[in-house]
């Protein structure tokens, strides 16, 4: 019987400059949002400059989260803090439908209740919000298709500017029909947007960190490239689950009958699973055959 680890592991991605550049921008817009709403009794700017304070946490949460990935494990912790990533992304999800669900009520309080707004003011800010959140899209843009924590900053900064552009547009709409139901009408469209873009992640995100299988992984693909090999007549107690929002792991017990240590086949089999899967965590043993041992009964075989 043998164990053989792959500790290879690549750094969590994301810089630090790109979350200190995000929250102080953001900080900047939520300030001045704050201000025009209340004088320009914009009920959809200030929304805005709320879901836009959201924004400023979850940066805090994602950055910090990156920055706990990176710090080495030690002898209590040892796979290190990677499943920060994890939880930051589920805690993203989970604010933007809290905002989302606070947002549409003001603006059915603001459907019952009008107020005359000062589209100009509104339209310049929002436009400046529009330009900021956008630009802050853009730093996190690469990446967010393979990182759900990278996705969440992604998916905060692109609903702002969704919703700016939409503050906008309500704006004007107003200026030209002087309906100012139009402001939390279009606040409540751009509310069912944000919800309908987030649903992806809170439901990825929870999966990962009930130690689900990540997306695009099938664990019976994964057995039968581990039984190509002829000296494994069979895979069982197969595990994979993702350490991170970018590294997934997996243990397995092999059966292989003559009972052999064999490093250059592990160390083929490994490779095999980085290569194919993008597995850079492994931890295999082999096994003569016979009775299974080393996991409880009752787990996946």
């Amino acid at each position: 019987m043998s164990h053989n680890h792959n500790h290879s592991h690549d750094h969590a991605p994301g810089s630090g400059w790109r979350f200190g550049a995000g929250i102080g921008l953001n900080l900047v817009i939520v300030g001045g949002e704050t201000i025009a709403a209340l004088i320009g009794h914009s009920t959809a700017l200030l929304a805005d400059a709320g879901h836009n304070l959201t924004d400023v946490l979850s940066l805090v949460l994602a950055g910090g989260a990156i920055w706990l990935a990176r710090q080495p494990a030690n002898t209590k912790r040892t796979y290190g803090f990677r499943r920060a990533t994890i939880l930051a992304a589920l805690a993203n999800a989970l604010l933007l439908i809290i905002m989302s669900v606070l947002l549409a009520a003001e603006c059915i309080d603001h459907l019952i209740t009008t107020r005359q707004v000062n589209e100009p003011l509104v339209i310049a800010i929002a436009a400046l919000a529009v330009v900021v959140n956008g630009a802050t899209a853009l730093l996190f843009a690469r990446g967010s298709k393979q990182d759900i924590n990278l996705r969440g900053a992604f998916l905060h900064m692109l609903s702002d500017a969704a919703l700016s552009v939409g503050v906008i547009l309500a704006a004007i709409g107003i200026m030209l029909t002087g309906w100012q139901w139009l402001d939390p009408t279009m606040g409540l469209i751009i509310v069912i947007v944000i919800l309908w873009s987030t649903w992806s992640l809170l439901r990825e995100s929870f999966d990962l960190s009930l130690d689900a299988v990540p997306p695009g992984i099938d664990p019976e693909e994964i057995r039968a490239a581990l039984l190509e090999d002829p000296k494994i007549t069979e895979v069982h107690h197969l595990h994979v689950w993702a350490m991170s929002t970018t590294e997934t792991a997996l243990t397995a017990h092999l059966v292989k009958p003559d009972g052999q240590l064999d490093d250059a086949l592990l160390s083929r089999l490994e490779k095999a699973l980085t290569e194919r899967f993008g597995i850079r965590h492994v931890a295999l043993q082999l096994e003569q055959g016979g009775e299974q041992k080393g996991c409880p009964a009752g787990t996946p075989g």
